[in-house]
């Protein structure tokens, strides 16, 4: 995992993670990394109540599931159908006249 992280993500990024040895040793390469033991039915973290992964392994499986119903895409337009399912995702409790007002102040906003 390392190689993968030190080429795509930030160094002082914030990453989450269960405790798997293929995450040691991002802290000394810069980052900010904090862990919970699955193993020992830990899911949060114990001096941080913030850091979870459930969250984004909940929203892994919602997009799985979407892509899934697609057909899959093609890799080329992965980056447009994740910034879509992040912004559907995070708004998924509003109704959808609140979103479509959400969306139209986006755009004003932008455009202005």
């Amino acid at each position: 995992m390392l190689p993968i992280i030190t080429k795509k993500v930030k160094i002082g990024s914030q990453i989450c993670s269960d405790t798997a040895k293929a995450y040691t040793g991002l802290a000394a390469k810069g980052y900010v990394h904090r862990t919970v033991e699955h193993g020992e039915k830990e899911y949060v973290d114990k001096n941080n109540k913030s850091n979870h992964i459930n969250g984004l392994e909940g929203f892994w499986g919602y997009l799985k599931r979407k892509l899934a119903a697609k057909g899959g895409i093609k890799r080329q337009y992965l980056h447009l159908f994740l910034g879509e399912y992040v912004w559907r995702y995070n708004y998924r409790e509003l109704s959808k006249e609140k979103q479509i007002d959400r969306l139209l102040n986006l755009v004003i906003n932008f455009s202005g």
